[in-house]
């Protein structure tokens, strides 16, 4: 035991996905293998604060008043400790508030499960690559660009992957000259998918379905961006999914598809209403199958992606036309989520999974080792 590896698992974050990540980090500490890694659970509040030890994923689960899901069980969870050489506060449930830097300082590896700004976006990346700590995932560059839906979607362009109609939409446009922003949609058509350019989810989406309630969606979408993306909306449309695993030589899962419980998948239909059903594997052809597979693989490399992503297709119902939709490079991670029920319908279960993803940042840290710094 005592060669085991030592697992920050990173959860919470600022972003409005903190609940959602929260859900994630629970079946990922709950279900590392314990023979081969040390978990030493580390969160993020929404004010900033860092908290460490076993009781951190329940003083975050507390304030953010998240109920347990069916079978799940506090106990479950590994009470890893730390030893903060610089604690800011030291708590009566036996947690330290401390300092990333104190935080990080004694760990292999580090998971972060957090999803959307502050934590998918580049910038705990960058803190990491700084500390020169192997973690899951793809870079600093790769992370921000597949955060920004916008960026992907130029980048996706250039490398002829097939989108629907877009339009980006700033929030100062929007409020300073509402008419001309109206004006620039118009040849898009109804309907369409008014999203904020940076968070996941589906946090902030709407769905408009004329001018009469287009202005309510970009209002919702500009409370969490300074930049809106605006989408036309893709004809009876299908979601697919295909989960995608590796560094240079990634593989792609078989594909699933989402069956939304209302008009899309949207943040209720996905974690508060539990209406939407997964059809693993999509019934489609074997050719349809490949294809998304390989525009997957496609999207991965054109982002330089690394560890792990789930990209997500539209599909033109009755045709084999697929728009690539979205990439999520930290996607839902329960057990119940649709990356790695992909992996285990593909043949890798959930806990090789994980042990995967966390061989593949070390893979990655050690190529990066390589590289010089100085002439």
């Amino acid at each position: 035991m005592a060669s085991r590896l030592r697992v920050g698992v990173m959860f919470g974050g600022r972003s409005g996905e903190h609940e959602v990540s929260l859900a994630s980090a629970f079946g990922v500490m709950a279900n590392l293998d314990a023979e081969r890694f040390e978990v030493v659970p580390i969160g993020l509040a929404k004010n900033g604060r860092w908290l460490v030890g076993g009781d951190a994923w329940p003083a975050l689960r507390a304030e953010a008043r998240l109920a347990l899901g069916p079978g799940e069980e506090e106990a479950r969870l590994p009470r890893g400790t730390i030893e903060a050489p610089a604690p800011l506060a030291k708590r009566g449930d036996g947690l330290v508030e401390t300092s990333p830097a104190a935080a990080l300082a004694s760990l292999d590896v580090v998971f972060p499960v957090l999803h959307g700004p502050y934590g998918e976006d580049g910038t705990v990346q960058g803190l990491l690559e700084l500390a020169s700590i192997a973690y899951v995932g793809p870079g600093v560059t790769a992370s921000a660009l597949a955060m920004d839906k916008v960026q992907t979607k130029r980048v996706l362009e250039s490398a002829g992957i097939a989108q629907s109609p877009w339009r980006e939409v700033r929030r100062v446009d929007w409020e300073r000259d509402p008419a001309s922003v109206r004006a620039a949609l118009e040849p898009l058509g109804w309907p369409l998918f008014v999203k904020p350019a940076n968070l996941g989810s589906s946090v902030g989406i709407s769905k408009a379905h004329g001018e009469h309630d287009l202005g309510a969606a970009l209002d919702l979408a500009a409370r969490f961006d300074r930049r809106m993306i605006v989408e036309a909306a893709v004809p009876e449309a299908r979601e697919i999914e295909v989960a995608v695993l590796g560094n240079d030589e990634p593989r792609a899962s078989i594909p699933g598809e989402i069956v939304p419980g209302g008009e899309f998948y949207s943040y209720e239909s996905k974690y508060v209403e539990d209406s939407s059903e997964l059809l693993i594997p999509a019934p489609l052809s074997s050719e349809l199958a490949a294809e998304a597979q390989r525009l997957a693989l496609a999207a991965y490399r054109a982002l330089d992606l690394a560890g792990l992503s789930r990209v997500d297709f539209l599909l033109t119902r009755g045709t084999d036309h697929l728009w690539l939709n979205e990439v999520n490079t930290i996607p839902g991670f329960t057990p119940i989520s649709m990356y790695p029920k992909l992996w285990a319908a593909t043949g890798l279960p959930y806990r090789e999974l994980l042990s995967a993803l966390i061989e593949l940042a070390m893979e990655r840290h050690r190529d990066k080792a390589r590289s010089v710094t100085s002439i």
